[in-house]
């Protein structure tokens, strides 16, 4: 048996497919995966994400350990509230995990971190965070519920006391704020609008079925890797990894060389493979020929064999799409190879699928 979030019962009564995700029992449809995904796209769904990692940092020097933790600036955190996209790196410029950081006050920023690796990052910034005088509290009494979906926004306001509901449809992209008990933030994982809400655990399932009779749709692990996938963002141990650097992993745009004197773990070794000409990129793919693209398929190209990091078929387009790592001249077209059989796709302009838009053809 994994580890049980506060919904699991609600889950289990509520007919999901429970599946081992990460070493947790975690829902990966209540029925209709593809009725989930067009749900978030269309409407709104609400995932459980209270297996992710929710961790206080605080101290004095909170900030200067952030900014010797993470390869982005936490300079760029100048407004409470404000969130920041980054990479955690050991020496080697791989990725620990991703995380977003919320800047608080310059004594307490909040922190969350991947569910699979919350024991591996915990222990690692223990160890960085000690010479700061830094105290990393890790949020076990905190539940985290994802509404997404072009009427999530409005419909979660309606769920608070009538003196925050203005606070939380003004709060910009990328910014969270303390509104009563709930800690709200315009943050997610579908690309599509919406908030991330962490809660007391108590509230989590009450606050689920509010949303349900609000016409606000479950949804699971399933639909929840589709809609990234659709907006190409990153998945920790499909897309990057400790073996792999953000350089080569689509996240060159998380890491900040602008500040000269700050030491960030890692940067010597970005550094050092900027100068030697990086090797490898990820790219877009959607695949032309009849298939289903999926991960740890080989990628042929003129410059060399690349692989597919992740790969599904995209409900709102209707085609088989991928994150592929490859040889950095790769160009248009490649082929996948699927079952002995070399498919034809083509490289594209990531995302592919945004705030309900398909934007490729």
């Amino acid at each position: 048996m994994g580890r049980r979030t506060p919904l699991y019962d609600l889950h289990v009564e509520l007919g999901a497919r429970m599946v081992d995700f990460g070493g947790w029992d975690m829902p990966v449809n209540y029925g209709s995966q593809i009725e989930e995904h067009h749900a978030v796209r269309r409407q709104a769904g609400v995932f459980d994400v209270s297996h992710m990692c929710v961790i206080d940092a605080r101290g004095p020097r909170a900030r200067p350990f952030l900014s010797k933790l993470v390869a982005n600036d936490v300079a760029k955190l100048k407004s409470s509230g404000k969130a920041l996209y980054s990479c955690m790196l050991n020496e080697a410029g791989g990725v620990i995990d991703d995380l977003i950081i919320y800047f608080i006050d310059e004594s307490f920023f909040r922190i969350v971190v991947n569910a699979g690796t919350r024991d591996k990052d915990l222990a690692w910034m223990r160890e960085v965070a000690a010479p700061f005088g830094v105290e990393l509290t890790e949020r076990t009494d905190l539940a985290m519920l994802a509404v997404q979906g072009p009427q999530a926004r409005a419909t979660v306001a309606g769920l608070l006391p009538a003196e925050h509901r203005d606070a939380a449809l003004a709060l910009a992209v990328f910014q969270g704020r303390q509104l009563g008990d709930w800690f709200v933030a315009r943050t997610g994982y579908t690309g599509e609008d919406g908030f991330e809400v962490m809660l007391p655990e108590g509230e989590a399932v009450a606050v689920w079925r509010k949303l349900n009779a609000q016409g606000v749709k479950s949804a699971g692990l399933g639909a929840r890797d589709t809609l990234r996938l659709e907006a190409a963002m990153n998945l920790y141990g499909n897309d990057m990894d400790e073996g792999q650097n953000p350089l080569e992993s689509g996240l060159a745009w998380t890491v900040s060389f602008e500040d000269p004197a700050r030491d960030f773990i890692g940067r010597k070794a970005l550094e050092s493979l900027k100068a030697g000409g990086l090797k490898k990129k990820l790219v877009a793919l959607v695949l032309d020929d009849r298939g289903v693209l999926r991960g740890h398929q080989k990628v042929v190209t003129p410059s060399g064999e690349g692989e597919i990091t992740s790969g599904t078929f995209s409900p709102s387009m209707e085609k088989s799409i991928a994150l592929a790592r490859v040889p950095r001249d790769t160009g248009a077209t490649v082929q996948v190879d699927i079952r002995g059989k070399l498919l034809n796709a083509r490289v594209v302009k990531a995302p592919f699928v945004r705030n309900g838009q398909v934007l490729v053809s």
